[in-house]
């Protein structure tokens, strides 16, 4: 195999990963459901998932078909050898999102069941079955990233013939641009409409059914339950896998892109790779060999009965890293030159290695920090439950506080990254920063995929009424996903964080931008624009979440009003205060199961698909429109001036974005846990405080002010950073500085 094959060979590890997928598809297809009651419920999960897939993908396709038109007739590049490519680019990348979104919750919702029964055998068994729903998420993810852009890449390349001696690679590169495009326009909304269908459901179950009737979490007579189960779906499954499938593939355009500007800066210096194709290959090459080693990693993550599932998650992923630096040293070394000169800096092969290094480090580091600030029993959430005893007012304050602080060491990380990533390989080594933060993307996905599962295993283990050892099961692997799934957010800012970078400057590239002068008055308007936007694009969201919330908690407080059944076993329930249903009279048995039956629980899956699908528009536009109003206004208003404003605009969204993604992310996931830690029972001064108290009550309403904050604006502001930095880089050739 020579560098000349590659461009053809490597959509084929996209295929290896579909492959592993389907491979494990089957194997939880194969595993039993369970009784009869726990597929009923697994059922009406299914249905709600896809029901809100359906009607989303329905809107979507709207827009997509809309998008396309506008780019073929756009024209993309200016170049009319590429008329309509970038539009086919787009289409392609708008579908490989949207189909790992659906592959990734179609075998979740399936795997939520089987993890509850098997939970009934062994807590090893239960975290097999869960992790292999995980695992068909994240290598989904990555699977269809490298097939959908590398199958691309080859195949543009061969059109504008970009891979011979002395060919530019200009044109393939800008068309390219439109797959991450389409996968931006599809996890944004995708984000965004999943977390508010999540939390909308999510505050109903929890204000109405824990605080004002006093019954657990996913209890069956909560009419909230299903569909809170459902959000756990779209928004922590679907939502999170659109958001890395665009940290992914941006990271490796923005990169290739760059390489092509290093290349042509260094002059004769890659005339023995390919005509200076290396640079440009390398990201592509890095993502194919992260499959092989994820799909290793996957193997290792095993635990017995009574062991630890987080050390078995930690042994899987951090062996893949380290398989990942070993591959990527020797890839690396194979590829480049040993040293060049670009803009006047000398650079080494060792250098891009050191630039990769230092992204794995920072994901890893931003991930132990994300922890700290919010995993059960640490310091800084144990501080929150502490102030609860004085009241919710105490508990907002105090968990604020948690939040802002948490912004301040992941910056700090980010910024020694960029610079040392910078100093290692200039502009391309931040590229390749990126690309080595998400190198892993496949099994770091799984991981964190693995919590919603877990957590929807338990809620069918309560609606089921299965034993208390398998809940007990089922709690253990959803208190270690909550801690992958905070870590997991921490990984997707910071990854959002360089990959904007990454694609920043790839924009300033196209665009012919040398400087941003930030004290220019037209970039400093743009600059106080971009801020502002994440501001304004979380009130969007958070609107969007409390309208919801309310149509929800109203529909759950009329049926526990006007349905008898439900309320007198909610009464029953009073009676019989903690004793176990099977030592209920058969009557109040009866009654029970006759309010199970009676329970409304569509009607609630209706209204969480209905917000989200018309909450979801607004903020989208926002994130779409802004970018295309400055840079395209700016250049109409003041010629030559558009892209230096848009420059601005890309400067202050960033810089804006990442620390309220931070803090909304931290704060959300530290009043989750605070929340955990009394409903397993707190110890202050020699007392006890649990479910139903009022720090428990404290803690309820400081998660629920937390959960839209965590699940729903803070992840979408990682997409918001990334979506306006390729739409500014679609609309690099049309506002080029001469």
């Amino acid at each position: 195999m020579t560098l000349a094959d590659l461009p053809t060979i490597i959509p084929a590890f996209g295929v290896l990963a579909l492959l592993f997928t389907w491979w494990k598809t089957k194997e939880i297809n194969n595993a039993p459901e369970g009784t009869a009651r726990m597929g009923k419920i697994a059922k009406s999960i299914q249905e709600g998932a896809m029901a809100f897939l359906k009607a989303e993908y329905k809107i979507l396709l709207w827009f997509v078909v809309g998008v396309a038109v506008l780019l073929y007739w756009s024209g993309s590049t200016n170049d009319p050898e590429s008329q309509g490519m970038i539009a086919v680019a787009f289409v392609v990348g708008a579908v490989c999102s949207a189909l790992a979104g659906y592959l990734g919750m179609k075998v979740a919702t399936k795997a939520n069941v089987r993890t509850a029964n098997a939970a009934q055998e062994s807590l090893g068994k239960a975290l097999e079955v869960a992790f292999a729903g995980g695992s068909v998420m994240g290598l989904g993810v990555v699977g269809l990233g490298i097939l959908g852009l590398g199958g691309l890449f080859a195949y543009f390349g061969n059109h504008f013939d970009a891979f011979g001696p002395g060919k530019s690679l200009g044109t393939t590169l800008s068309v390219l641009t439109g797959f991450s495009f389409g996968a931006s326009s599809i996890a944004l909304f995708a984000r965004v409409g999943g977390g508010i269908y999540t939390k909308a459901a999510d505050v109903g179950a929890d204000l109405v059914g824990k605080v004002e009737a006093g019954i657990p979490e996913d209890h069956p007579l909560n009419p909230a339950t299903i569909a809170d189960n459902v959000g756990d779906n779209v928004g922590d499954v679907a939502g999170m896998g659109a958001d890395l499938f665009e940290s992914y593939v941006g990271s490796i355009i923005g990169t290739m892109i760059l390489g092509a500007a290093m290349v042509a800066a260094a002059g004769q210096s890659f005339t023995d790779n390919l005509a200076g194709l290396s640079p440009v290959l390398l990201p592509l090459v890095l993502g194919a060999i992260g499959i092989v080693t994820s799909i290793l990693g996957t193997f290792l993550v095993k635990v017995r009965d009574g062991g630890d599932p987080h050390k078995a998650l930690n042994a899987g992923e951090f062996a893949s890293s380290f398989a990942m630096i070993v591959a990527a040293y020797f890839v690396i070394g194979k590829l480049l030159p040993v040293e060049w000169v670009s803009g006047g800096k000398e650079y080494s092969a060792d250098g891009v290695f050191y630039a990769i290094i230092i992204g794995l480090i920072a994901g890893l580091a931003i991930g132990k920090i994300t922890e700290h600030y919010t995993g059960t029993g640490t310091k800084p959430v144990r501080s929150i439950v502490d102030q609860s005893v004085t009241g919710y007012a105490t508990n907002i304050i105090s968990g604020l506080g948690v939040g802002m602080i948490s912004t301040t060491f992941p910056i700090i990380i980010l910024a020694v990254a960029v610079v040392g990533a910078y100093e290692f390989a200039g502009l391309y080594g931040i590229a390749i920063a990126a690309v080595g933060m998400l190198s892993n993307t496949g099994i770091q996905l799984a991981v964190d995929a693995y919590g919603p599962i877990s957590d929807n295993a338990g809620g069918i283990a309560e609606m089921s009424e299965l034993p208390s050892e398998v809940r007990q099961r089922t709690d253990k692997l959803d208190a270690v996903g909550n801690t992958t799934a905070a870590i997991g957010k921490g990984f997707a800012i910071g990854s959002a964080a360089l990959t904007a970078l990454a694609l920043f400057a790839a924009f300033k590239v196209e665009a012919n931008i040398t400087v941003i002068d930030v004290s220019a008055p037209k970039v400093m308007a743009g600059l106080f624009i971009g801020a502002m936007l994440p501001f304004l694009f979380s009130a969007l969201a958070m609107g969007a979440v409390g309208r919801a919330a309310m149509a929800m908690i109203q529909e759950v407080r009329r049926q526990f009003k006007n349905i008898p059944a439900l309320k007198t076993a909610l009464e029953v329930m009073q009676c019989n205060e903690g004793k176990p249903t099977e030592e209920w009279t058969d009557e109040e048995r009866k009654q029970f199961d006759e309010a199970i039956d009676s329970a409304e629980y569509g009607k609630c899956v209706e209204i969480s698909t209905q917000s989200a699908i018309k909450e979801m528009i607004a903020p989208g536009l926002v994130a779409i429109l802004t970018p295309v109003v400055i840079g395209l206004g700016g250049e109409h208003f003041f010629p030559g001036s558009g892209a230096v404003m848009l420059g601005g605009l890309l400067a202050g969204v960033t810089a804006s974005g990442v620390l309220m993604a931070l803090f909304q992310s931290n704060a959300g996931g530290a009043w989750d846990n605070a929340k955990k830690m009394v409903e397993e029972g707190y110890e202050i001064n020699g007392e006890i405080h649990g479910k139903g108290s009022d720090i428990h009550k404290a803690t309820v309403v400081g998660d629920t002010v937390g959960d839209p904050l965590k699940d729903t604006s803070g992840p979408s502001l990682n997409i918001l950073l990334k979506l306006m930095s390729v739409v500014a880089l679609v609309l690099a050739p049309f506002i080029k500085v001469p």
